[in-house]
């Protein structure tokens, strides 16, 4: 096993391209590391580099203790899993397991044990003498995992290796390749575009954007505290709902004012985020994930001061929950890193206009309607803060010195 390392590594193509920009990261020694970021921010660029496929322009590459910018492929000791399995389809489940044991001349008596062990690991044994067209797309994961496992390599990486599962099968095999990572502990490098897969899988979570590492973190450190609006957007399924507010004191306290809106800051958050008295009688804008938020009509003595108050465009029945679109009257939100972050998802930023669309979590016994009015309350211990100029979340000052 081996750590990996990245000392300002850069992918830089012809026409100036900086695929990857002086990316710096060191991936611990049997550590399960995701990479995420949406299409295009240069995170399967930086897996290939490790695996030898990219060349690197600047920087310096290490696996273990060795430098491998000049290494080829097949000497780096790694196994890569891609998404389109990449299995031979005259082959076996058997000999695709076993082919690069055999291309590098292992014993016949080790391959049969290698592939034996990884089959009963992956639950593959009663179809090892199986053809892949035989095999449903979870199984052909595992046999590509299998092929992976058997060489027996410093590290893994990943490409994606889930997007062609379908969404029942998806949440199975990711539960077990965390397993089976934990199991055989190699340094593994994964790269997704799924940012739940991310959080429920990485032992840390490197987002990136644009080619550039905005925040290196463990899944809940990226959830509660993201280092900028990119994170704090990109991080949470749905996503963190964005609007604009003045921030004022108030009888002692902050409050922020947003259209007809008006909702108190917890003391507490306000004490724990003390450089947010720097942004009074300023606009900032706040982070509310769909979570905080509930229907006023099933919270006994919910404060006034803790409420938004909207018009219902669309209900979702989930069973556990009631997801509730609506519609808030304050500023939305519009950065760059907003609609970066709307055009990944396929949707346009709406501009110069004085509403906000919102998503709530709800108690499934909520009775909102669409069409009619609805009071969210918020949980005003759990809101985020951003700059609008520089997108940089608003901590304290101590936090603030800790990022430089």
């Amino acid at each position: 096993m081996a750590e990996v390392t990245f000392d300002q590594v850069s992918k830089v193509y012809p026409d100036g391209t900086r695929a990857v920009d002086g990316m710096t990261l060191g991936i611990e020694d049997e550590e399960f590391m995701v990479l995420v970021g949406p299409s295009g921010c240069g995170k399967t660029t930086a897996l290939r580099m490790v695996a030898g496929l990219e060349e690197i322009s600047e920087g310096v590459l290490e696996i273990g203790d060795r430098v491998v910018n000049h290494v080829p492929p097949k000497d780096r000791d790694i196994a890569m899993v891609f998404q389109s399995y990449a299995l031979y389809p005259h082959l076996t489940v058997y000999e695709n397991i076993a082919f690069g044991l055999r291309v590098k001349k292992v014993p016949k008596a080790e391959i049969d044990r290698r592939v034996h062990e990884a089959a009963h690991t992956l639950g593959l044994e009663e179809f090892l003498d199986r053809k892949p067209r035989a095999l449903s797309g979870g199984q052909r994961q595992r046999v590509a995992m299998g092929r992976a496992i058997v060489r027996q390599p410093q590290a893994f990486l990943m490409d994606e290796p889930l997007s062609n599962l379908d969404a029942k099968l998806r949440v199975q095999v990711r539960a077990e390749i965390a397993r089976l990572q934990n199991d055989l502990g190699v340094t593994t490098i994964y790269v997704t575009h799924d940012q739940v897969e991310a959080m429920t899988m990485g032992d840390r979570v490197a987002v990136m954007r644009k080619g550039v590492l905005q925040q290196v973190a463990p899944p809940q450190e990226l959830y509660d505290n993201p280092v900028n609006l990119f994170v704090g957007g990109f991080i949470g399924s749905p996503a963190m709902n964005l609007f604009e507010a003045t921030l004022e004191r108030s009888d002692g306290g902050l409050v922020l004012t947003a259209g007809d809106q008006r909702l108190t800051v917890a003391d507490e958050l306000a004490q724990a985020r003390d450089r947010l008295r720097a942004y009074e009688g300023r606009t900032v804008i706040v982070g509310v994930r769909p979570e905080n938020l509930e229907d006023a009509a099933l919270v006994e003595d919910a404060p006034e001061d803790a409420r938004l108050r909207g018009r219902v465009d669309l209900t979702e029945a989930l069973g556990s929950e009631l997801m509730v679109h609506f519609t808030i009257e304050a500023k939305p939100a519009v950065t760059e890193d907003v609609r970066e972050l709307a055009q990944d998802v396929g949707e346009t930023v709406k501009e110069d206009v004085s509403e906000t669309e919102m998503v709530a979590r709800f108690d499934p016994r909520s009775r909102a309607r669409q069409g009619e009015a609805v009071e969210a309350v918020v949980d005003t211990r759990s809101l985020h803060f951003f700059d609008p100029e520089s997108g940089a979340g608003i901590y304290s000052d101590e936090r603030k010195g800790a990022q430089a």
